[in-house]
């Protein structure tokens, strides 16, 4: 017997539906034209259209209950409608990026574009001697009007920023409104208990069968297409993270940025758009946001409104709220690719070189003690991940993070994580907590996620006491600042050290500095590779190994430049021999 979240009275109703619409069993269902499409299809994902228009099974008299007949796209007509659809769209298809170009839909209205392609199928049906129905013309329409602002452009885009492309909105808001409806009456039929067991197929299933009924209640008309799409809503919001599940399956987004309940942007390709997602208000932005921080044991409210956290797959999510956040709370997530980011797959995305990969690799396999630097969104922890793919599998690494999100693929690893205080304001366990706890713990190396307070001389005293291979992040716009930012964080301790002591500290600690830049075609390179090579004086020296100079742009606006050695011979040969990697290394300086 397969489980219910719905109870024993129909699979999912803790009472019966209203007995004017259902009686007995289902004896309402008999007005039901036996050839309509009753049963709801597998709901996990939305099929193509040609999938949607599918002959549907012919239904019992006691099945359960859809939209109106006419509001299915699937229902074909006595003559074989569902083959003129197909083929006619299939032709529409290919005369689209023939008949509309981009600068033209952005100057037009989606009446104007309508008009043109229903003379386009008018024109395609005579040809081929078909007659599709009223009905059909308005599937086709609606298809072709998708299919031509995907593959070809948005339409009625005024190029006063970018803009997600766009959606019908009459169908969303249709969805929405239907979604206000159904939802209250869904959660009086459920058992959260026994739905929380279910696997979202079969969770999906039951609650499929139930929303046809309250549909057919509540005297909505919904084609299955967007019952399948109200179905996914529900379960989006019930089991996930609502609004933001179809932003986070696209792995095209790299960051997801909420601005209150009204606005939401994304990161695509290295550019800003503005998605058309939105929150029903404010109440159900901050329960999103409450479910993400509490599943790692974290909260966010009006006494502690700032919140760091971290979704299952890893991606670093912030949370802002009111009254901090003025027009609602505010999310940010910094997802993680599926696919890890290699030094040899930056090679291909133009990040790097050759030389400059080779001699990433080495430094990593020298076990030097390398910074990555680098302004917010520049890719520094991706390099981080990159660099550390180099560490040796015997090795013990310790990692120490505000919120885990280094993905290290050593077998060897200890994640830490530092924890807040709580509503006493007892038990925080910051950065340099961890540190002093990690050398305890006779790591190989140490990784700080990112250093940004008096950690830093922890981070700076492990580095020069036999941890060499350790790494970190910080924010800084050029290597020469990087310093000068460790120097600040140094002090920021309270040890009040000589400046002349600290800066010997971070020569003799720190043997490279990478520095990483997201640039203005929204591409990340690697801009410098600067050597830490000592002291003269009272100030550090450095010398650059490879740098990145701008020459220009290529037709397509994306950003033109080479990565240069210095061909100055590395202070770090020497290490670089006792690896065996000094020819190597001679070899990439000179590449």
């Amino acid at each position: 017997m397969k489980p219910s979240a719905f109870g024993k009275k129909r699979q999912g109703l803790k009472r019966p539906l209203a007995p004017a619409a259902f009686g007995r069993g289902s004896a309402a269902l008999a007005t039901v034209p036996a050839n309509e499409p009753a049963n709801m299809p597998e709901l996990t994902e939305a099929p193509e259209l040609t999938k949607a228009l599918t002959p549907a099974p012919t239904a019992a008299p006691t099945a359960a209950p859809t939209a109106a007949p006419a509001a299915a796209p699937a229902a074909a007509s006595a003559t074989g409608g569902v083959d003129v659809v197909e083929h006619l769209a299939a032709l529409g298809e290919t005369l689209l990026p023939k008949t509309f170009r981009p600068d033209e839909l952005r100057m037009a209205t989606k009446g104007e574009v309508s008009k043109k392609i229903e003379k386009i199928i008018e024109d395609l049906a005579e040809q081929e001697g078909m007659n599709p129905s009223q009905a059909e013309q308005a599937d086709l329409i609606t298809y072709l009007l998708n299919e031509l602002e995907a593959t070809v452009g948005p339409i009625g885009d005024d190029g006063f920023g970018a803009k997600m492309p766009a959606k019908n909105a009459d169908g969303k808001k249709t969805l929405q409104d239907a979604k206000t409806r159904i939802q209250p009456l869904l959660m009086e039929h459920i058992d959260p208990a026994a739905a929380a067991e279910l696997p979202r197929p079969e969770l999906a299933e039951q609650v499929g069968e139930v929303v046809g009924e309250l549909l057919v209640q509540e005297k909505i008309n919904l084609n299955l297409k967007e019952q399948r799409d109200l179905v996914s809503l529900l379960l989006d919001d019930m089991l996930g993270l609502g609004p933001l599940e179809p932003l986070l399956a696209d792995d095209t987004i790299s960051d997801i940025m909420v601005n209150g309940p009204r606005q939401v942007y994304v990161e695509q390709k290295g550019k800003l758009i503005l998605t058309d997602v939105t929150f029903r208000d404010n109440q159900h932005l901050m329960n999103v946001a409450q479910r993400i921080v509490t599943a790692v044991g974290r909260r966010v409210d009006e006494t502690s409104p700032i919140c760091d956290a971290r979704l299952e797959d890893g991606s670093r999510v912030n949370v802002i709220a009111p009254p901090l956040a003025i027009d609602g709370a505010s999310i940010s997530i910094r997802k993680f690719t599926k696919d890890k980011i290699t030094l040899d797959k930056m090679l291909d995305f133009g990040s790097i070189t050759p030389p400059l990969a080779k001699l990433l690799k080495i430094a990593g396999a020298c076990r030097l003690n390398i910074l990555i630097s680098g302004g917010t969104g520049s890719g520094k922890t991706t390099m981080l991940n990159a660099l550390s793919r180099m560490i040796d599998k015997g090795e013990r690494v310790v990692t120490i993070e505000d919120a885990a999100e280094l993905q290290l693929q050593q077998p060897h690893v200890v994640r830490l994580e530092t924890r807040p205080p709580n509503l006493e304001g007892q038990g925080e366990i910051n950065m340099r907590d961890l540190v002093k706890n990690a050398l305890r713990m006779r790591p190989d190396r140490i990784i700080l996620g990112e250093i940004r307070g008096g950690e830093a001389i922890d981070m700076l005293q492990a580095m020069n006491t036999g941890h060499d291979g350790s790494m970190g992040t910080i924010h800084a716009n050029r290597p020469r600042e990087a310093l000068t930012r460790l120097e600040n964080m140094v002090n920021m301790a309270g040890l009040h050290l000589p400046t002349k002591a600290i800066r010997e500290q971070i020569s003799s600690s720190l043997d490279l500095i990478v520095q990483v830049q997201r640039m203005r075609d929204g591409g990340r390179r690697t801009t410098h590779v600067t050597e830490v090579v000592g002291m003269e004086g009272d100030v550090i020296t450095t010398q650059d190994l490879f740098k990145f100079e701008f020459t220009g742009e290529d037709e397509s606006g994306r950003l033109v430049g080479r990565f240069n050695s210095t061909g100055v011979r590395p202070h770090f040969l020497t290490k670089a021999e006792y690896f065996g990697l000094d020819r190597a290394l001679m070899e990439a300086m000179n590449g």
